[in-house]
């Protein structure tokens, strides 16, 4: 689990209900109508922008990455591919069929696979980067889909904001109503400020950066995976190629480890 976007989240609300209860009471924050026309409005247009699909692939993805955080750390992959590695030196490619079972990345499953099957290094560089391109285009349309929420919503609060204004206007007469008439109003723009802000900006760049890690991940297999079939590397050396691709940081986590 990412623990850092749920304490985030968490610790963003808190706040923010803090607040609101020590200005006037969330209740005064909380109003159907507006509620509908931001959030639904938004949602709905939403679904406008994208496709169904897209669109609920954007939430899965937002499951499995920012809070199951499914992503097989860096260190763990060159780990399991220089065994790999060493297992076709000493036993043949053939000896890795054995060890496919273990695999949890399907990418690496998948290029490991064609290595057993004999495939040229030609064509498997072809198709992992061709599967490559592909997951690129998916993250990109999942968080795309946030992207677009953020800059709906706002928009949908002002809508709901001048709905609320010429509510107002109307009862001009009566003095009284104008306060909470206009209380009501602003609330629009509140709510679409805080999705922006609070849920759909951070999560579309935390798909982002999960896209970016998942894509070095991806580099760092086609090497491995490469060298493996053209079996011209010492193991040793492919460790250190590997390596070359983690930050400083993750390369002395993996030294300690």
């Amino acid at each position: 689990m990412d623990i850092a976007t749920v304490i985030g989240l968490v610790g963003t609300l808190g706040l923010i209900f803090w607040a609101m209860d020590s200005a006037a009471g969330i209740g005064a924050f909380i109003d159907p109508a507006s509620t509908v026309i931001v959030f639904g409005g938004s949602l709905a247009v939403l679904l406008m922008r994208s496709t169904l699909p897209e669109f609920i692939n954007a939430w899965a993805k937002v499951l499995m990455k920012t809070v199951l955080n499914s992503n097989q750390p860096s260190g763990e992959l060159i780990e399991q591919i220089v065994e790999m590695a060493n297992i076709s030196r000493r036993d043949g490619v053939i000896a890795l069929e054995g060890q496919m079972g273990e695999i949890k990345n399907l990418f690496l499953q998948k290029g490991i696979g064609m290595v057993v099957d004999g495939t040229d290094a030609d064509t498997i560089e072809t198709s992992l980067n061709n599967e490559l391109e592909l997951m690129k285009f998916r993250h990109a349309s999942a968080s795309g889909v946030f992207t677009s929420w953020k800059d709906i919503a706002p928009a949908m609060g002002m809508i709901g904001t001048l709905v609320g204004l010429v509510g107002m206007l109307q009862n001009m007469s009566d003095p009284k109503a104008i306060g909470p008439a206009m209380a009501i109003a602003l609330l629009t723009t509140l709510y679409g400020a805080l999705i922006a802000n609070v849920l759909a900006g951070p999560l579309a760049e935390k798909l982002d950066n999960y896209s970016l890690d998942e894509q070095n991940a991806c580099n760092l297999i086609i090497e491995g995976v490469l060298e493996i079939r053209k079996g011209t590397m010492n193991p040793r050396v492919l460790e250190d190629v590997l390596k070359s691709r983690l930050s400083p940081a993750d390369r002395e986590k993996l030294a300690s480890a």
